[in-house]
């Protein structure tokens, strides 16, 4: 049985969401962290977030998403504060290609570390209490946040449910050609020794 989440007013998590995110952008490092979390790597394979959004580019989307990706946490961050640490309140649904930028985020871990301490904010990301939380989608607690924070979503990333799901069917015929299937969770391309 699922239990009911309480969480505070989208307005009260706004203001404080903005309180946070004005803090993080104002952080000696954080330029060092939008590059960080910028560079793409040929080692981080990603089958289904960052490829649903169209004509995907790695370096020309970057900025975009880093944008998306500090604004998603600084609400985060503000309902775990507001709601007294509840990490499964502070758990929230977002869209596929700004979770993963978060994750790059979180791969950043002394860096994220210092700015944490240096603010007294707390990042929340549990990849356990993503399962079974519902997609993001437009018009959602997130969404409503987000809006009396920052305003209009970027919706090149922000892209609600059924249609996150209609590219991924697109994404598993094209991927299953080639060998990758269960939504990237297992590989099988032939990879013998080169002739």
């Amino acid at each position: 049985m699922n239990k009911i989440i309480s969480r505070p007013t989208p307005e009260r998590v706004a203001e404080r969401a903005r309180e946070i995110h004005a803090s993080l952008m104002g952080d000696p490092e954080i330029g060092r962290l939008e590059k960080a979390v910028s560079q793409y790597s040929s080692d981080w394979d990603d089958f289904y977030g960052y490829p649903i959004i169209t004509d995907y580019d790695a370096v020309a989307d970057a900025p975009g998403l880093f944008i998306e990706a500090v604004r998603a946490m600084a609400i985060k961050s503000a309902v775990w504060d507001l709601t007294d640490g509840n990490e499964r309140a502070a758990e929230l649904p977002l869209p596929v290609a700004v979770d993963t930028m978060t994750h790059a985020m979180m791969a950043q871990f002394s860096l994220l570390t210092r700015m944490m301490q240096r603010h007294g904010i707390q990042f929340v990301h549990m990849t356990d209490m993503e399962h079974g939380n519902t997609a993001w989608d437009h018009g959602d607690y997130t969404h409503q946040v987000y809006r009396q924070a920052f305003g209009t979503l970027n919706a090149r990333f922000w892209i609600g449910a059924d249609e996150t799901e209609r590219r991924r069917r697109v994404l598993d015929t094209v991927y299953a050609g080639i060998g990758v299937t269960e939504r990237g969770k297992k590989v099988a391309i032939p990879l013998g020794a080169a002739a």
